[in-house]
Protein backbone atom coordinates (compact mmCIF):
# COMPACT_ATOMS: atom_id res chain seq x y z
CA UNK A 1 0.00 0.00 0.00
CA UNK A 2 1.31 3.44 -0.89
CA UNK A 3 2.28 5.66 2.01
CA UNK A 4 -0.20 8.35 2.97
CA UNK A 5 0.61 11.90 1.92
CA UNK A 6 -0.26 13.09 5.40
CA UNK A 7 -0.29 11.71 8.91
CA UNK A 8 -3.07 13.69 10.61
CA UNK A 9 -6.30 11.97 9.58
CA UNK A 10 -8.24 14.82 11.17
CA UNK A 11 -6.70 17.27 8.69
CA UNK A 12 -6.75 15.81 5.16
CA UNK A 13 -5.09 17.77 2.36
CA UNK A 14 -6.94 19.75 -0.26
CA UNK A 15 -6.98 18.40 -3.80
CA UNK A 16 -5.86 20.92 -6.42
CA UNK A 17 -7.23 18.69 -9.18
CA UNK A 18 -10.70 18.34 -7.61
CA UNK A 19 -10.93 22.06 -6.83
CA UNK A 20 -9.87 22.96 -10.36
CA UNK A 21 -12.43 20.61 -11.86
CA UNK A 22 -15.19 22.10 -9.70
CA UNK A 23 -14.36 25.79 -9.94
CA UNK A 24 -12.32 26.57 -13.06
CA UNK A 25 -15.09 26.36 -15.64
CA UNK A 26 -15.84 28.19 -18.91
CA UNK A 27 -17.26 31.56 -17.99
CA UNK A 28 -16.02 31.34 -14.38
CA UNK A 29 -14.09 34.15 -12.71
CA UNK A 30 -11.49 31.67 -11.54
CA UNK A 31 -8.68 31.07 -14.01
CA UNK A 32 -6.29 28.86 -12.03
CA UNK A 33 -6.03 27.25 -8.59
CA UNK A 34 -2.67 26.43 -7.06
CA UNK A 35 -2.53 24.42 -3.82
CA UNK A 36 0.91 24.60 -2.23
CA UNK A 37 2.11 22.37 0.58
CA UNK A 38 4.00 25.27 2.15
CA UNK A 39 4.76 28.86 1.30
CA UNK A 40 5.87 32.03 3.00
CA UNK A 41 2.81 34.12 2.17
CA UNK A 42 0.00 33.47 -0.28
CA UNK A 43 -0.46 37.23 -0.66
CA UNK A 44 3.20 37.60 -1.64
CA UNK A 45 2.90 34.69 -4.09
CA UNK A 46 -0.23 36.15 -5.73
CA UNK A 47 1.33 39.62 -5.86
CA UNK A 48 4.39 38.20 -7.63
CA UNK A 49 2.10 36.51 -10.13
CA UNK A 50 0.21 39.78 -10.64
CA UNK A 51 3.43 41.61 -11.48
CA UNK A 52 4.15 38.84 -14.00
CA UNK A 53 0.79 39.64 -15.70
CA UNK A 54 -1.14 36.65 -14.37
CA UNK A 55 -4.80 36.97 -15.32
CA UNK A 56 -7.59 37.86 -12.93
CA UNK A 57 -8.94 34.87 -11.06
CA UNK A 58 -5.74 33.22 -9.84
CA UNK A 59 -6.18 31.49 -6.47
CA UNK A 60 -3.18 30.54 -4.33
CA UNK A 61 -3.91 28.21 -1.40
CA UNK A 62 -1.33 27.15 1.19
CA UNK A 63 -1.63 24.10 3.42
CA UNK A 64 0.94 25.78 5.65
CA UNK A 65 1.99 29.41 5.63
CA UNK A 66 5.17 30.31 7.48
CA UNK A 67 5.40 34.08 6.96
CA UNK A 68 1.78 35.18 6.74
CA UNK A 69 0.86 38.72 7.69
CA UNK A 70 -2.24 40.47 8.84
CA UNK A 71 -2.88 44.18 9.06
CA UNK A 72 -0.04 46.30 10.49
CA UNK A 73 2.33 43.42 9.70
CA UNK A 74 0.92 41.19 12.43
CA UNK A 75 1.76 37.52 11.99
CA UNK A 76 -0.90 35.04 10.81
CA UNK A 77 0.27 31.50 11.50
CA UNK A 78 -1.61 28.21 11.71
CA UNK A 79 -0.72 24.50 12.00
CA UNK A 80 -0.52 22.68 8.69
CA UNK A 81 -3.98 21.97 7.15
CA UNK A 82 -5.74 23.36 10.24
CA UNK A 83 -7.28 26.27 8.37
CA UNK A 84 -7.95 27.87 5.04
CA UNK A 85 -5.16 30.17 3.92
CA UNK A 86 -5.57 31.65 0.45
CA UNK A 87 -5.21 34.70 -1.73
CA UNK A 88 -7.10 35.68 -4.87
CA UNK A 89 -5.90 37.97 -7.64
CA UNK A 90 -8.39 40.56 -8.89
CA UNK A 91 -8.10 43.27 -11.56
CA UNK A 92 -11.03 45.63 -10.94
CA UNK A 93 -9.32 48.55 -12.69
CA UNK A 94 -9.56 46.79 -16.07
CA UNK A 95 -12.81 46.72 -18.04
CA UNK A 96 -13.94 43.26 -19.13
CA UNK A 97 -15.96 43.54 -22.36
CA UNK A 98 -16.69 39.79 -22.45
CA UNK A 99 -18.55 40.06 -19.14
CA UNK A 100 -19.82 43.58 -19.80
CA UNK A 101 -17.93 44.79 -16.73
CA UNK A 102 -16.87 48.44 -16.72
CA UNK A 103 -13.67 49.39 -14.97
CA UNK A 104 -14.25 50.14 -11.29
CA UNK A 105 -12.98 53.46 -9.93
CA UNK A 106 -9.98 53.18 -7.58
CA UNK A 107 -11.99 54.90 -4.86
CA UNK A 108 -14.25 51.86 -4.68
CA UNK A 109 -11.47 49.30 -4.18
CA UNK A 110 -11.73 49.57 -0.40
CA UNK A 111 -14.89 47.49 -0.70
CA UNK A 112 -12.98 44.37 -1.76
CA UNK A 113 -11.90 43.15 1.71
CA UNK A 114 -15.43 43.89 2.99
CA UNK A 115 -16.86 41.95 0.04
CA UNK A 116 -14.59 39.03 0.93
CA UNK A 117 -15.88 39.19 4.50
CA UNK A 118 -19.47 38.92 3.33
CA UNK A 119 -18.61 35.90 1.17
CA UNK A 120 -16.70 34.26 4.02
CA UNK A 121 -19.48 34.81 6.57
CA UNK A 122 -21.95 33.23 4.16
CA UNK A 123 -19.75 30.18 3.60
CA UNK A 124 -19.15 29.66 7.32
CA UNK A 125 -22.87 29.93 8.06
CA UNK A 126 -23.96 27.55 5.29
CA UNK A 127 -21.26 24.90 5.50
CA UNK A 128 -20.12 24.98 9.13
CA UNK A 129 -23.49 25.88 10.63
CA UNK A 130 -21.96 28.62 12.78
CA UNK A 131 -23.31 32.16 13.02
CA UNK A 132 -20.58 34.62 12.11
CA UNK A 133 -20.44 38.40 12.14
CA UNK A 134 -18.00 40.95 10.75
CA UNK A 135 -15.95 43.43 12.74
CA UNK A 136 -15.16 46.43 10.58
CA UNK A 137 -13.21 46.36 8.42
CA UNK A 138 -11.78 42.88 7.99
CA UNK A 139 -12.30 40.39 10.81
CA UNK A 140 -14.77 37.52 10.99
CA UNK A 141 -16.05 36.95 14.53
CA UNK A 142 -17.81 34.06 16.19
CA UNK A 143 -19.20 34.94 19.62
CA UNK A 144 -17.00 38.07 19.63
CA UNK A 145 -13.84 36.04 19.01
CA UNK A 146 -11.72 36.34 15.88
CA UNK A 147 -11.95 33.32 13.61
CA UNK A 148 -10.61 34.86 10.39
CA UNK A 149 -8.76 37.85 9.04
CA UNK A 150 -8.68 39.45 5.62
CA UNK A 151 -5.91 41.54 4.07
CA UNK A 152 -6.13 43.32 0.70
CA UNK A 153 -2.99 44.72 -0.93
CA UNK A 154 -2.21 46.50 -4.17
CA UNK A 155 0.08 44.67 -6.60
CA UNK A 156 0.71 47.06 -9.47
CA UNK A 157 -2.69 47.66 -11.05
CA UNK A 158 -4.11 44.50 -9.43
CA UNK A 159 -5.44 43.78 -5.96
CA UNK A 160 -4.64 40.67 -3.95
CA UNK A 161 -7.15 39.68 -1.27
CA UNK A 162 -5.84 37.27 1.35
CA UNK A 163 -8.02 35.27 3.74
CA UNK A 164 -7.02 33.22 6.76
CA UNK A 165 -9.70 31.15 8.52
CA UNK A 166 -9.12 28.94 11.59
CA UNK A 167 -10.96 25.68 10.94
CA UNK A 168 -9.80 22.63 12.92
CA UNK A 169 -7.41 24.50 15.21
CA UNK A 170 -7.57 23.22 18.79
CA UNK A 171 -7.87 25.71 21.64
CA UNK A 172 -4.27 25.13 22.72
CA UNK A 173 -3.05 25.83 19.16
CA UNK A 174 -4.69 29.25 18.91
CA UNK A 175 -2.32 32.23 19.07
CA UNK A 176 -2.26 34.57 22.02
CA UNK A 177 -3.61 37.95 21.00
CA UNK A 178 -3.48 41.43 22.49
CA UNK A 179 -6.83 42.47 21.06
CA UNK A 180 -9.79 40.27 20.17
CA UNK A 181 -9.26 36.70 21.46
CA UNK A 182 -8.92 34.03 18.80
CA UNK A 183 -11.18 31.08 18.07
CA UNK A 184 -11.70 28.43 15.41
CA UNK A 185 -14.63 26.63 13.87
CA UNK A 186 -13.71 23.59 15.97
CA UNK A 187 -13.69 25.56 19.22
CA UNK A 188 -16.99 27.21 18.23
CA UNK A 189 -18.66 23.81 17.80
CA UNK A 190 -19.06 23.84 14.00
CA UNK A 191 -21.17 21.15 12.37
CA UNK A 192 -18.47 20.50 9.74
CA UNK A 193 -14.72 21.01 9.66
CA UNK A 194 -14.29 19.81 6.07
CA UNK A 195 -12.19 22.47 4.35
CA UNK A 196 -13.05 21.42 0.80
CA UNK A 197 -16.74 22.42 0.83
CA UNK A 198 -15.87 25.47 2.90
CA UNK A 199 -13.38 26.63 0.28
CA UNK A 200 -15.77 25.92 -2.58
CA UNK A 201 -18.57 27.85 -0.88
CA UNK A 202 -16.24 30.75 -0.14
CA UNK A 203 -14.96 30.99 -3.71
CA UNK A 204 -18.44 30.70 -5.20
CA UNK A 205 -19.63 33.44 -2.86
CA UNK A 206 -16.67 35.61 -3.78
CA UNK A 207 -17.39 35.12 -7.46
CA UNK A 208 -21.07 35.99 -7.02
CA UNK A 209 -20.52 39.13 -4.96
CA UNK A 210 -17.55 40.32 -7.03
CA UNK A 211 -19.48 39.80 -10.26
CA UNK A 212 -22.40 41.86 -8.98
CA UNK A 213 -20.06 44.56 -7.72
CA UNK A 214 -18.27 44.73 -11.08
CA UNK A 215 -21.55 44.84 -13.02
CA UNK A 216 -22.54 47.81 -10.88
CA UNK A 217 -19.25 49.57 -11.63
CA UNK A 218 -18.10 49.25 -8.03
CA UNK A 219 -21.32 50.67 -6.57
CA UNK A 220 -21.75 48.65 -3.36
CA UNK A 221 -25.22 50.00 -2.70
CA UNK A 222 -26.56 49.22 -6.17
CA UNK A 223 -25.41 45.58 -6.07
CA UNK A 224 -26.72 44.93 -2.56
CA UNK A 225 -23.30 44.57 -0.97
CA UNK A 226 -23.69 47.59 1.32
CA UNK A 227 -26.93 46.31 2.80
CA UNK A 228 -25.58 42.80 3.35
CA UNK A 229 -22.40 44.09 4.97
CA UNK A 230 -24.41 46.33 7.29
CA UNK A 231 -26.60 43.36 8.23
CA UNK A 232 -23.59 41.22 9.13
CA UNK A 233 -21.47 43.92 10.80
CA UNK A 234 -21.50 43.57 14.59
CA UNK A 235 -19.51 46.80 14.94
CA UNK A 236 -22.54 48.89 14.01
CA UNK A 237 -24.39 50.06 17.11
CA UNK A 238 -21.45 49.32 19.42
CA UNK A 239 -19.39 51.70 21.48
CA UNK A 240 -15.92 51.57 19.94
CA UNK A 241 -12.44 52.96 20.23
CA UNK A 242 -10.68 53.40 16.89
CA UNK A 243 -6.88 53.56 16.75
CA UNK A 244 -6.13 55.68 13.68
CA UNK A 245 -3.15 55.09 11.37
CA UNK A 246 -1.63 58.47 12.24
CA UNK A 247 -1.54 57.67 15.93
CA UNK A 248 -4.72 59.38 17.08
CA UNK A 249 -7.92 57.75 18.21
CA UNK A 250 -11.68 58.20 18.17
CA UNK A 251 -14.20 57.03 20.73
CA UNK A 252 -17.93 56.88 20.21
CA UNK A 253 -20.77 54.88 18.73
CA UNK A 254 -20.30 53.11 15.42
CA UNK A 255 -23.38 54.54 13.72
CA UNK A 256 -23.14 52.80 10.34
CA UNK A 257 -20.93 51.83 7.41
CA UNK A 258 -21.48 54.25 4.53
CA UNK A 259 -21.66 53.60 0.80
CA UNK A 260 -17.88 54.13 0.52
CA UNK A 261 -17.21 51.38 3.06
CA UNK A 262 -16.17 53.87 5.74
CA UNK A 263 -17.10 53.45 9.39
CA UNK A 264 -19.15 56.38 10.68
CA UNK A 265 -18.36 57.21 14.32
CA UNK A 266 -20.71 59.44 16.32
CA UNK A 267 -18.87 61.05 19.22
CA UNK A 268 -20.46 62.28 22.44
CA UNK A 269 -20.81 65.81 21.05
CA UNK A 270 -22.99 64.48 18.23
CA UNK A 271 -20.37 64.97 15.52
CA UNK A 272 -19.95 62.24 12.90
CA UNK A 273 -16.50 61.17 11.75
CA UNK A 274 -15.84 58.89 8.77
CA UNK A 275 -12.98 56.44 9.16
CA UNK A 276 -11.46 54.66 6.16
CA UNK A 277 -8.73 52.79 8.06
CA UNK A 278 -7.95 51.95 11.64
CA UNK A 279 -8.01 49.29 14.35
CA UNK A 280 -11.45 49.05 15.94
CA UNK A 281 -11.87 47.90 19.52
CA UNK A 282 -15.38 46.96 20.62
CA UNK A 283 -15.92 48.48 24.06
CA UNK A 284 -17.72 46.03 26.32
Amino acid sequence: MAASGYTDLDRPPLSERALTRALVQPGSLWSRIEVREETGSTNADAAEAARADAPEGLIVVAERQVAGRGRRDRQWLSPARAGLTLSVLLRPAAANPERDWPAAEPGTFGWLPLLAGVALAGAVSRVAGVEATLKWPNDLLIEDRKCAGILAEMAGDAIVVGIGLNVSTHAEELPETTGVPATSLRVAGAESLDRDPLLRALLRGLERWYGGWREAGGDAEMCGLLGEYQRLCSTIGRQVRVLLPGGGELTGEAATVDRDGQLVIRTVDGAEHRVSAGDVLHVR
